[in-house]
């Protein structure tokens, strides 16, 4: 058992404190109680933890005082730590805390898995799981099994007032979404949210979430990419049309001029060196994702984000229909984004039966499997571009004056047609549906159709044209085409 902790070690760093207070703040950004193995020592921790923060002397005297109150207070343990010689050097000794701490921790974990896997008789993915998790936590040495008492939880909370009093006026205090009108209505994504971004096809789902994740990593974050649907190059090709303005078809097919040759090699050089890590392989289980985005996670710390696209083509454990897997796979991902202390986001698709309706903007009804999805998302946001249903229904119209013969009608709705397909920007809603703590409403977006990006729109009312009786006159230009 020696080789799990060394009283001495201890003593040398808590003692280092006491002589030199200034190294407390150092130390303590390393270090926790649970480091320590001497219960006296763990309790000398936290006593040193409570004095700085209520901005008092860390030295022999207020450290006594506080253990006295605390009821923790030892003479002859105290005499011992006093006596330690003090080091001035604390790097290799809180090396070796941490070290002795991380092999007791796996220890405990070794019995833990032999009660679960023998006395408990747990299916073999739960024990893996477990697993997976506890390593991960030893890794961030961040073990969090016990309560959390009142006292505990009330300073955390005061430590985030003040980060957040620091922050001034700025309503970012969360992760940045990317998009300045999205922060001034969620305050950013916060550490632990499931966020939920869905819609129907072709109103641009991926592309969204592509360009949150071009602007993160360009901000020196990390991403994690699960794409279950598309090979990475493709994603790349759509960040890289997103960064340089290079429209994506030019960039396809490579016809490019000289200038966008050199603009795509200085991008691509760009890119290289960004945080970005994708998972292309087509194939995900709530197992797989929690595996991978652990492991990935305590390998980059840097990520501050994950993004699956899309929900429903990760399978479950085909225990009780589809309706249980999707909730295990929906409870399962909020868990996770809980543990990593990240924001995970995920596509969701939305149900037909909303093309019937003549308000087509989504609902929270309107989430295909939706009962767990609504109940575990901490934010559940639609994208909606009007221009997507317009073009469909001048089409249809276009097709049925042709089977008519009415030329003159034809003319008109070719022009529209034309002029839609024509637009280089579409107004897009971004439709908050849930917002667990904060408020529902809509951001006002541009897509800008042919680099597949998305950008804030001004905050100038729009101007829409109404007609009567949903005719459309020609050579409408780039105005606002009326509802039909």
């Amino acid at each position: 058992m020696e080789n799990m902790y060394n009283i001495n070690i201890e003593r040398a760093v808590l003692s280092a404190i006491i002589f030199d207070p200034e190294t407390y703040e150092e130390i303590a950004a390393k270090l926790n109680p649970n480091d320590f193995y001497l219960p006296f020592h763990q309790h000398v921790f936290v006593a040193m933890e409570e004095l700085s923060r209520e901005e008092k002397p860390i030295d022999e005297e207020f450290i006594k005082s506080k253990l006295q109150s605390m009821g923790k207070f030892d003479e002859v343990a105290m005499l011992d730590l006093l006596s330690a010689n003090p080091i001035t050097n604390t790097s290799a000794y809180i090396n070796e805390i941490k070290a002795k701490a991380s092999k007791r921790a796996l220890a405990t974990l070794a019995t833990e898995i032999k009660k679960v896997t023998i006395e408990d008789d747990l299916p073999a993915e739960e024990v893996m799981n477990l697993v997976e998790k506890k390593l991960y936590e030893i890794t961030q040495n961040n073990t969090n099994d016990d309560f959390r008492d009142s006292k505990e939880i009330t300073l955390s909370m005061l430590d985030e007032i003040n980060r957040l009093k620091a922050l001034g006026n700025s309503k970012l205090i969360g992760v940045d979404t990317g998009f300045k009108n999205l922060n001034d209505k969620t305050s950013g994504f916060g550490k632990g949210d499931l966020v939920i971004i869905a819609a129907r096809p072709a109103m641009g789902k991926t592309a969204f979430v592509l360009n949150m994740a071009l602007r993160a990593i360009e901000r020196g974050e990390g991403v994690a990419f699960f794409s279950l649907e598309m090979p990475a190059e493709q994603l790349m090709l759509r960040l890289l049309s997103a960064k340089t303005s290079i429209p994506l078809q030019q960039l396809r097919v490579g016809d490019l001029n000289d200038d966008q040759w050199s603009q795509l090699a200085s991008a691509t050089d760009e890119m290289a060196q960004k945080k970005l890590f994708v998972d292309d392989g087509g194939y995900a289980t709530i197992h797989h994702v929690r595996s991978k985005l652990r492991k990935l996670k305590t390998q980059h710390p840097e990520i501050s984000m994950a993004i699956i696209d899309y929900l429903q083509l990760m399978s479950g454990e085909g225990r009780e229909g589809r309706q249980q897997e999707v909730s295990e796979i929906s409870r399962g991902l909020k868990q996770l984004a809980r543990e990593l202390a990240i924001p995970i986001v995920a596509l969701s698709q939305l149900n037909r039966s909303l093309e019937a309706r003549e308000n087509k903007r989504p609902m929270l009804s309107d989430l295909r499997e939706s009962g767990a999805i609504e109940q575990d998302a901490d934010i559940i946001l639609f994208v909606y571009r009007d221009d997507v249903y317009r073009e469909s229904q001048i089409k249809e119209k276009l097709e049925k004056f042709k089977a008519e013969g009415n030329a003159d009608k034809v003319r008109e709705y070719e022009n529209a047609y034309n002029d839609l397909k024509r637009k280089p920007d579409e107004a897009t809603e971004l439709i908050i549906g849930k917002q667990r703590n904060g408020p529902t409403g809509t951001v006002d977006l541009i897509f800008q159709k042919k680099f597949t990006r998305f950008v804030d729109a001004s905050h100038s009312p729009a101007f829409e044209v109404v007609y009567e009786d949903g005719d459309i006159p020609a050579n409408t230009g780039n105005i606002e085409l009326p509802p039909i």
